[in-house]
């Protein structure tokens, strides 16, 4: 029997490798960027045309190669940035696995040019699919360009598999956002189609979050900085008023290398316990510099999974210096009925104090003199008067009280409560409404509305329900293109993040058929001059806000554009939990429901209402 086991050539292990190393145009950016600052480079330009599939240029005035180094960087395990076993654990630099370039020469069309200062002309290299193509001198200025173009031209089936050009560019522009957060010391520039879409020069960590961000986000940030013997935190979080509903301004760094770790995400929910609203997700970014002997980033071939040889003591040192950051900033609550009395404050703990006293009056005569103030444990005027109120709003809940136990006393004879259950209207299945005189419906912790039905109630979540009747509303009106708009008597003015910009102008025509109007207004601005009938009483930003996030996290669904659409509006402009509403609105959200294609499921999947039967109720009882 002949020999099975062979050696795969070169270009098809390269090909193996990409795909682990490249999933999308956003990976090339993220190694081509990342290569660029370990060159320590100072101005980066990025280049991309049709969200990368086309191409992805990286500009940088980096140290360049020579020409040797330029033919070695393609070849698999080639790296600069270490050189033994023990390098791993003293890493520094962004990359160290030499896998990057091979594995990008293996599925696109890749052109370099790189020059040394040191250097009179440059080198000029072409590779197809791991095989070059040219090798030659050429004029080029200090640093490296490198240029990808045809992303998996030779794998169809990867190429076919591509989102479309929006979503691969919101993936292109979070890359970008990581590495230009982390290095605010470089000059940064992001070019998509002819357009500059960032141009962010070098500055402080607050201006680079503003510039990536927004003005806006200014006035979120609350500064983070602890300093240990083992590590040191430092960086900002967002105040609790201003969280989102999505998970997508959450960053961490680890020696200014990105990475994802739900352990320290639960530290940082842990630090904001209490002081959020519930399914809200609060900013943060947060650096995290420690010894590199401490961690191992060798982890995954993306790098962005790293593990801890402590992972519980960098848990508790964020989660207290998070805490104290919000607390030193006034942002975390106090509760005065649970404080504690601190005697330290009152001088109790001094030599002297603890000589007096203070059950004893003359004592306490003494130890007051005119020129200097005493020490009181019994509070201000102020202070006696914001208490005296708070025990009257107690008092107030027992008012009456009294009275209904006299009530009750006098009560000698039994009596019956009695109901209209009998007079309960029918649900006509056929025509889909109450056919019958029905009692009014009501609601549960402002969250869920009951009614009643002839064989029980029905338990329905008034914001799943509202999410579907919105869906199928938005997504007829999108069909027939016929809806109503309110014009705005003064058009609103909205500004957006230049990410959420990218996401909202592509689609700016579905939004407007759903009876928006809204018009670019330069890079970051849009005008709203109306908003859908239908929506009274809307806030413009907030639900264009809302709009942008939740189209962001539906994007991955194997929906088409107009189903995203509908989907993000409707959640992003339902009625909410814990909104009170009037019979006459539960009522009609009631017979809305049922007049949906679909009434029994919400928009994610969850039920809309629950069916109690009586019968269940009863066996409960038993």
């Amino acid at each position: 029997m002949t020999d099975v086991i062979q050696l795969l050539p070169d270009s098809i292990a390269n090909q193996i490798a990409a795909g682990e190393v490249i999933q999308r145009p956003a990976s090339v950016v993220k190694e081509l960027v990342e290569n660029a600052i370990d060159a320590g480079s100072t101005n980066i330009k990025l280049v991309v045309k049709e969200a990368g599939k086309s191409l992805i240029q990286v500009i940088d005035n980096g140290c360049g190669m020579s020409e040797t180094d330029a033919r070695m960087c393609f070849e698999r395990h080639a790296t600069s940035k270490i050189r033994e076993a023990n390098d791993l654990f003293s890493i520094r630099t962004m990359g160290f696995r030499g896998e990057a370039m091979p594995s990008i020469a293996a599925i696109a069309q890749v052109e370099l040019k790189t020059r040394r200062n040191t250097d009179e002309v440059g080198t000029k290299i072409q590779i197809e699919g791991s095989k070059l193509v040219k090798h030659e001198a050429c004029q080029a200025a200090v640093g490296t360009s490198i240029s990808v173009k045809n992303l998996f031209y030779n794998i169809p089936a990867r190429r076919n598999f591509l989102k479309s050009n929006a979503v691969e560019m919101r993936h292109i522009i979070d890359e970008f956002q990581r590495i230009a957060l982390a290095n605010p010391e470089v000059f940064f520039s992001l070019h998509h189609n002819r357009v500059e879409l960032f141009h962010l020069p070098v500055s402080n960590m607050r201006q680079r979050i503003v510039g990536v961000f927004g003005g806006n986000t200014n006035k979120k940030l609350v500064p983070v900085s602890e300093e240990t013997d083992i590590l040191r935190i430092n960086g900002f979080v967002g105040k609790p008023e201003f969280a989102k509903k999505t998970r997508g301004e959450q960053f961490f760094f680890v020696n200014n290398r990105f990475i994802k770790s739900g352990y320290l995400n639960h530290a940082m929910m842990g630090a904001y316990e209490e002081i959020l609203q519930k399914d809200t997700f609060p900013f943060y970014i947060i650096f995290i510099d420690i010894e590199p002997s401490l961690i191992d980033i060798n982890v995954h071939p993306t790098k962005q999974e790293i593990k801890f040889e402590d992972e519980r003591l960098v848990y508790n040192y964020l989660k207290v210096s998070v805490r104290h950051a919000l607390g030193q900033y006034s942002v975390m609550p106090t509760i005065d009925f649970n404080q504690e009395i601190n005697f330290s404050n009152f001088g109790l703990n001094t030599p002297r104090a603890k000589d007096f006293d203070f059950s004893s009056d003359t004592n306490s005569k003494k130890a007051a003199s005119p020129k200097q103030e005493k020490p009181s444990l019994f509070p201000s005027e102020s202070e006696a008067i914001r208490q005296r109120n708070n025990n009257l709003n107690w008092e107030k809940l027992y008012d009456g009280l009294d009275d209904f136990e006299v009530k009750r006393e006098e009560q000698t004879e039994p009596f019956t409560i009695e109901s209209e259950w009998t007079e309960q209207g029918t649900l006509d299945d056929q025509e889909k409404n109450f056919t019958k005189k029905r009692k009014e419906p009501y609601q549960i912790h402002t969250t869920y509305i009951v009614s009643q039905i002839k064989s029980g109630f029905l338990l329905i979540n008034q914001q799943t329900a509202h999410e579907r009747i919105l869906y199928e509303r938005f997504l007829k009106s999108l069909e027939a293109q016929e809806v109503l708009t309110q014009k705005s008597l003064f058009p609103k003015t909205i500004n957006l993040s230049i990410a959420d910009a990218a996401v909202l102008k592509p689609i700016l025509p579905e939004i407007n058929q759903l009876g928006f109007d809204v018009q670019e207004f330069g890079q970051e601005t849009f005008v709203v001059h109306g908003i859908p009938a239908a929506l009274n009483n809307l806030d413009e930003q907030a639900a264009i806000e809302n709009l942008v996030e939740q189209y962001k996290n539906g994007v991955q669904l194997n929906a088409n554009v107009h189903e995203n659409v509908a989907r993000s509006l409707a959640i992003s402009t339902s009625i909410k939990k814990g909104q009170r509403l009037e019979v006459s609105e539960m009522q009609h959200l009631i017979d809305e429901l049922f007049a949906c294609e679909i009434p029994f499921k919400g928009i994610n999947g969850q039920s809309c209402f629950i069916t109690y039967d009586l019968n269940d109720l009863e066996n409960k009882f038993r």
